[in-house]
């Protein structure tokens, strides 16, 4: 008989199923995945010469949508993830991503094994994967979490005096392997953007409401309630220098009374002030150093 095994593992958090049922979901762009290695480069490729590469981008993105957790964004050329990461410092383009994941296979191979006996054939396909995840936070274009991932998939199938299946080259091992080094990191990479609060912006201002990034295909609907905060200073450390930003300032609350946009890039909502004040942001028609988050 024909069978596959893979081996993958998954974090204990995700087994206990601890999320709730209402939620904002976080805007992830998955850049596409490169291949180091020297398999498939010559054989089994797409337009970009990189099918391998193409296959583990498509199985992390269909494991972060099945948890209803996350709206998926492509971006499948360095080109646009540089503009990803450029949108994070403008305040006209706060609907970009808030997480950007770049991968990189950096170990693929096959082999096949026989055991003859004298009344019986045993062919035994293995294919191992490893698999290098990088998370980025876009609104700073720092990287805050890496990990690697490793799989392995094998079938087998055997002859007795002649009787039973013939082992053809299994294609479906390459899915099956890249599909467990990758769930062997995903739950981590997805519980570090889970720890993350859900964070949206204030684009501009209309007749006294502000609008604010984000609709309904985030879950922000008619009566959403977010406190509105100022970034914090940065200030840089010595010892490693590079910049850490303060904690932010609580100014206000808004309340969403309707929200608008045909795709999750596009979406706006109009909330109306429930208290704070604004006018010096309103005056000077600079949104940029605020943010928003789901009040408490």
């Amino acid at each position: 008989a024909n069978t596959v095994h893979n081996k993958s593992t998954v974090s204990k958090t995700l087994q206990q199923e601890v999320l709730s049922k209402k939620y904002l979901k976080r805007k992830v762009a998955v850049g596409r995945f490169t291949n180091e290695t020297k398999y498939g480069q010559s054989f089994f490729v797409d337009k970009n010469n990189d099918r391998i590469g193409k296959q583990a981008m498509d199985i992390l993105s269909a494991k972060l949508f099945d948890t209803e957790r996350f709206i998926m964004l492509e971006r499948a050329d360095l080109a646009q993830i540089e503009k990803e990461l450029s949108m994070g410092g403008t305040s006209s383009m706060q609907n970009a991503a808030d997480f950007l994941i770049v991968g990189s296979i950096s170990e693929f191979g096959r082999k096949n094994t026989s055991n003859v006996g004298v009344f019986s054939r045993v062919k035994k396909q293995e294919a191992n994967a490893t698999v290098h995840i990088r998370l980025i936070d876009v609104s700073s274009g720092q990287i805050i979490y890496s990990e690697s991932g490793k799989g392995v998939a094998f079938s087998e199938a055997g002859t007795v005096m002649g009787v039973g299946d013939k082992a053809g080259y299994d294609s479906s091992l390459n899915d099956k392997v890249l599909d467990a080094a990758i769930t062997d990191l995903a739950s981590n990479v997805i519980e570090n953007m889970l720890d993350k609060p859900w964070r949206s912006y204030v684009l501009s201002e209309d007749e006294g409401n502000l609008i604010i990034s984000g609709g309904k295909s985030q879950n922000i609907s008619q009566g959403s309630k977010f406190t509105v905060y100022k970034s914090g200073k940065k200030v840089k450390n010595p010892q490693t220098g590079m910049y850490i930003t303060l904690p932010g300032k609580s100014i206000g609350d808004i309340e969403v009374v309707m929200s608008t946009g045909d795709t999750p890039q596009s979406e706006v909502s109009i909330a109306e002030v429930v208290s704070g004040d604004f006018s010096k942001y309103v005056t000077s028609g600079d949104f940029s150093s605020l943010y928003i988050q789901e009040s408490k």
